[in-house]
Parts: C-alpha cells; sequence; structure tokens
C-alpha cells in the first residue's frame, strides 16, 4: 500500500513539473541565441580553451537572478517592468527602456543575421529565408496562443544540444579544457574585456530578466510550485552553459588550433566543413538556424512584454490584436525594422552582434540594481525577500560588471 502511494505521489509530481516546465529552461535557452552563438564561436576561436571559466560565474549569476526573478513573478502576480515603474517612476522608467529597446531591436536583427548566416550555408539567399522566417515567426505569435507557443519553443530548447555533437566530431583536447579552466589566462587589454563582456552580456542578458516573470505570471504559477520552478531554472541554466561550452571547445578544438580567424557563427559552420567534415559544418548551421529562430520570436515578444508593462499597456499573447494593439504593433515593428536592417547591402552585421552583446552586459548591472532593491522590499515581496546570500552574489555581480564595463571604456585612454 505504502508503495503504491509513493508511486502514485511520484506520478503526480512528474504530471505537475511537466506541467510547470518551461519559463526556466526556454528562458535560459534563448541566452544561446544567434549573437551568443557568435560570440561564444569568436571567443574558441580567438582564445581557444582560455575564455570557457568565465561560463562558471555566469552559471552561478544566472541561477541566482532566474531564481529571484521567478520568485517576484509569483510572489506579486506583476512583471518586472511593472514594478520598476511603480516604484522609480514614469521618467526612470522611460530612459531605462528606450535603451533597452534600442538595445533588443539590434538583438533581434542579430537573429535575423544569423537565420541568413545558416541558410547561406546551405545556398539559400537571405533575401529568401529571412522574410520567410520573418512572416513564419509573426504568424505564430499573432495567430497561436501560449500554450502552443511553448511547446514549440521548448522543442527548440531540445535541438540547440545538436552543439554537443558538432564538439566531440572536432575530437577536443580535455586535458587542456581542464587546464584552462582550473588556470584561466586573460590579458587586460580592450579586445579580451569585450569579449569577456560580450560572453557575460549574452549568457546573462537583460531582457531575459522581463521574459522570466513574465511568462510566470503568465502560466499563473503560485508558491506551492516553487520547488518544480526551482528545478525547470536548474535545467534550464545548466542546458544553457552545457551548451554554450560545447560551442565554445568545438571552435577552439577546430579553429584556434590551425589558426583560423572568424567574425560571425557562419563563418565558424563554414571552417569547420574541411576540418571536421561536411556533417559537423551542417550540424553547427543547423544549430545556429534553430537558435535563430528561437531567438527571433522570443526576444522581441519579451520587449513589448515589458515595454507594455512598463507603460501600463496590455500585453500578451493570449490575448486578441484589439485587446492588446500596443504589444502586437510593437512586436510587429520590431520584426520588420530587424528583417529591413538584414536586407540591407551593406549592414555591418558582425559590429551589430557583437555591440549588442557589450551593451546588453552595460545595462544589466542597471536592471539588476533595480531587481534587487525590489526583491528586497518588504512591502513588495513579504517573508519572501532575498536571502544574504543571494544578496551577495547579485551585489558582487554588478559590481563586477560595472568594474568591466569602465575598465573596457577607460583602458583605451590609458593607452594615449
Amino acid at each position: 500500500m505504502l508503495k503504491r502511494n509513493n508511486r502514485r505521489r511520484l506520478f503526480r509530481n512528474i504530471t505537475l513539473f511537466l506541467a510547470i516546465l518551461g519559463p526556466g529552461i526556454i528562458t535560459g535557452s534563448v541566452d544561446n541565441d544567434a549573437g551568443g552563438i557568435t560570440t561564444y564561436s569568436v571567443a574558441g576561436a580567438l582564445y581557444g580553451y582560455n575564455l570557457i571559466w568565465t561560463l562558471i560565474p555566469s552559471f552561478i549569476v544566472l541561477l541566482v537572478i532566474q531564481e529571484m526573478n521567478a520568485r517576484m513573478g509569483i510572489i506579486t502576480g506583476k512583471g518586472l517592468a511593472d514594478l520598476i515603474r511603480e516604484n522609480a517612476g514614469v521618467k526612470i522608467t522611460f530612459f531605462i527602456f528606450i535603451g533597452l529597446l534600442i538595445a533588443d531591436i539590434g538583438n533581434t536583427t542579430t537573429e535575423f543575421a544569423g537565420v541568413a548566416g545558416s541558410m547561406e550555408v546551405l545556398g539559400v539567399s537571405k533575401y529568401i529565408s529571412v522574410p520567410l522566417v520573418g512572416a513564419i515567426i509573426w504568424i505564430l505569435v499573432v495567430k497561436g496562443n501560449y500554450k502552443i507557443a511553448e511547446k514549440v519553443f521548448l522543442i527548440f530548447s531540445l535541438s540547440l544540444l545538436v552543439y554537443v555533437v558538432s564538439a566531440i566530431m572536432g575530437k577536443p583536447h580535455w586535458g587542456e579544457i581542464g587546464k584552462a579552466i582550473i588556470k584561466p589566462e586573460m590579458k587586460m587589454n580592450t579586445t579580451t574585456l569585450t569579449m569577456v563582456l560580450g560572453i557575460v552580456g549574452t549568457t546573462i542578458a537583460p531582457w531575459m530578466q522581463f521574459y522570466m516573470q513574465a511568462s510566470v505570471i503568465e502560466k499563473g504559477l503560485k508558491i506551492k510550485h516553487y520547488k518544480f520552478v526551482m528545478i525547470d531554472i536548474i535545467v534550464g541554466c545548466v542546458a544553457t552553459v552545457v551548451v554554450a561550452f560545447f560551442i565554445m571547445v568545438a571552435c577552439a578544438s577546430n579553429l584556434h588550433d590551425n589558426g583560423i580567424v572568424i567574425n560571425e557563427a557562419k563563418d565558424a559552420a563554414m571552417a569547420l566543413k574541411p576540418l571536421a567534415g561536411n556533417i559537423s559544418s551542417l550540424v553547427f548551421a543547423f544549430g545556429l538556424f534553430i537558435a535563430s529562430i528561437f531567438s527571433a520570436t522570443i526576444l522581441p515578444l519579451a520587449t513589448a512584454f515589458y515595454v507594455c508593462e512598463a507603460f501600463g499597456f496590455e500585453a500578451g499573447i493570449d490575448k486578441k490584436w484589439n485587446e492588446a494593439p500596443e504589444f502586437y504593433n510593437l512586436y510587429t515593428i520590431i520584426l520588420v525594422l530587424a528583417v529591413c536592417i538584414i536586407l540591407l547591402p551593406n549592414a555591418p552585421l558582425i559590429g551589430i552582434t557583437l555591440w549588442t552583446q557589450v551593451i546588453n552586459a552595460m545595462l544589466l548591472p542597471v536592471v539588476l540594481i533595480c531587481m534587487i532593491v525590489l526583491v528586497n522590499d518588504k512591502k513588495i515581496m513579504g517573508k519572501y525577500v532575498n536571502k544574504p546570500v543571494t544578496n551577495i552574489i547579485g551585489w558582487a555581480s554588478i559590481i563586477l560588471l560595472i568594474g568591466l564595463s569602465l575598465l573596457l571604456l577607460l583602458t583605451p585612454l590609458f593607452k594615449k
């Protein structure tokens, strides 16, 4: 009888977890978007295994931040943007979100650059692939609903594991990887600092804080679901860092060891062909394509969510166009702008990709400061405010990011 009850309890818990599954895994997986894949690829090609260590602190901070997001969403039932507006005022909110909006237009453009690049590896012109993918994404969001979209997003999340295959086919040097993680090497110059900021900026992006909290609210999760939400977050964070790790390993093992310099993820896919074989090249390009579609859907969606929340407009893909016109109009405008920029003949796509990640890292401390102040306010969170350890990690991350940003800005001045 006891065994039967235990089996029932286990089955009930698994069923409940599967129902809750989504926000953590999706938010984590979207971090490995076209911009992220480009940043990890360039880091692996330029520095070999030397910057893999950055993924360890990124994982810890990512886990802590997503937990805070989920907890705030569960307790308050409000999005992060909504809480910032209520507590910081409209003027401050306006300036914060103008910066985030500009960065996210750049982020979305980067995703379509990934679509274009991955399809060009297969011989498909960007003038066909980009408008077609843009139209499919728009239909999925505007004509679909959250449950359908979430299932599609979870399938996309699993597809990113193809990078594990690509990396293993490159026959990496595991001893050197272990050494690089235990005894990391980093030269203090503008190029290296930009790359480190780019890695942090793409692993822990500002927009994800808003999407995570909004998706928890969209699913109607409560505090009784907290332990399952945490499992979802942990799985998502592990998947994020594992995929990033194997992308860096694939490019370090094949490109860095052969002295091949790349500027974007498409270059990595092309360069892998003669070194690791046609299958490895196609797998890498496929991963880039899936990640780009996935993120090109989520990024403008997250942006439309938090901008509408910040200024009190209705938002949500379960609402019809006439119920949330500002939300759908903004989503459409971001998509169209990104597609148009990609289709420009001489658009500086590489610059947009890398500097968008750097802007993310510079904006991140602003968002994190707002988050930590809010999550420690007992009027908002009651007894569910942060524990001391969470605050230490949060504030240490903010100080580190601000320090890196200042170093990046000031290093060129000291060279003169």
